[in-house]
């Protein structure tokens, strides 16, 4: 069986473009390499803009029946101990935070209710551009074919270096995250708190647990790290996740009928905590590029408008990528920006503002 599309990657990026492809009438496979449900190294916030977008995919409702933290404030903490706190949007649309191990489970599982096909655990070890302009996948023990592939399967994405696209990461900074037991007085808020060797984002997911996420150089991660152990009362023996890396160049989305999304195609820094509506919103306009493909449209101009769009989907916030980096390598000037918040809080406001704004992605 020749497929339409063959997605490499389970994620929000994957499973979304899965199901617009499928709602689509597409015939679509879907090959993730990890069994879910998995954890996966996040900040685990969804922003306000991920709601229209879910809504569309039938699975917003179903989202917010999730263990979820709801989320009325951020609070900003300087390496001295000064905190400026933002109000956020409250009520329907607000932004919450979930456990990724949830959140992608009921996504991929809405690609398997629209009748995509899901192979999991399924590492992809080879991938073949045909004469006939289609694709074979090849995994350990299975071989594919799709007429199109989509690249979903992160940072350090297969497909992007089974055909030589992947550039050479910066290993200047490194992440952690754990899930670690509530305190009953953390509150609704999110917490930015800037240290010297770096910063940590902590925000409450559900009624049990924080998620805690630091980031660092390689040099200073075990100091924060000792932090957060002290900070937090952290079991000796506590299992942190990593990640990296956490700055890297994009990678041009369009390769003909192969196309990358989410963080394959660019990494967006933890800080914003925006990466899940980038891989919601990449994977929608994906589809929609794909099924056109698929329908004999004119392919330059269909691979054009998704690029376009696709470029139009960050305009204005990768600044705060920017800003983030520079806060892990200078933390004392981001302290400094902290401190001239509490004089101009419309500094925060801003960059608040642009993170977790509800956008129309129609």
């Amino acid at each position: 069986m020749t497929f339409d599309v063959a997605i490499v990657g389970g994620g929000p990026a994957g499973a979304s473009c899965a199901s617009f492809c499928a709602r689509a009438g597409l015939r679509v496979l879907v090959l993730e390499r990890e069994t879910f449900p998995r954890e996966k190294v996040c900040g685990d916030c969804l922003n306000p803009a991920c709601w229209e977008i879910l809504g569309r995919l039938g699975l917003a409702e179903r989202v917010q029946i999730l263990p979820h933290g709801q989320l009325d404030r951020v609070e900003f903490i300087s390496i001295g101990g000064t905190c400026v706190t933002v109000e956020l949007p409250v009520g329907e649309g607000a932004e919450i935070a979930v456990k990724r191990s949830l959140f992608d489970q009921l996504l991929l599982n809405r690609a398997r209710e629209l009748g995509v096909d899901v192979c999991q655990p399924a590492t992809v070890t080879a991938l073949q551009k045909e004469e006939s302009g289609g694709w074979t996948l090849q995994t350990a023990d299975r071989t594919f074919s799709a007429r199109a592939v989509v690249g979903a399967d992160g940072r350090n994405s297969t497909i992007a270096r089974l055909c030589s696209l992947l550039p050479k990461p910066k290993r200047e900074r490194v992440a952690l995250q754990t899930h670690l037991p509530l305190t009953r007085d953390f509150g609704n808020r999110v917490v930015m708190q800037f240290l010297k060797e770096g910063y940590s984002g902590q925000a409450p997911v559900g009624e049990e647990w924080l998620n805690v996420c630091l980031v660092s150089s390689p040099r200073d991660i075990e100091s924060l790290k000792n932090w957060a152990n002290s900070r937090f009362a952290v079991a000796r023996h506590h299992s942190w996740r990593t990640i990296t890396p956490l700055t890297r160049a994009a990678i041009n989305p369009t390769h003909g009928n192969l196309l990358l999304i989410g963080d394959a195609a660019r990494v967006v820094e933890p800080f914003t905590g925006e990466g899940i509506y980038y891989a919601l919103r990449s994977g929608e306009l994906a589809a929609r590029a794909i099924t056109r493909l698929v329908q004999n449209a004119d392919g330059p101009s269909t691979l054009r408008e998704f690029k376009e769009a696709h470029a139009a989907m960050y305009g204005g916030r990768l600044w705060i990528n920017r800003l983030a980096r520079a806060a892990v390598l200078s933390p004392r000037i981001a302290s400094a920006f902290v401190h001239a918040a509490r004089v101009q809080p419309s500094l925060l406001r801003l960059l608040t503002s642009k993170i977790i704004r509800q956008a129309s992605t129609m």
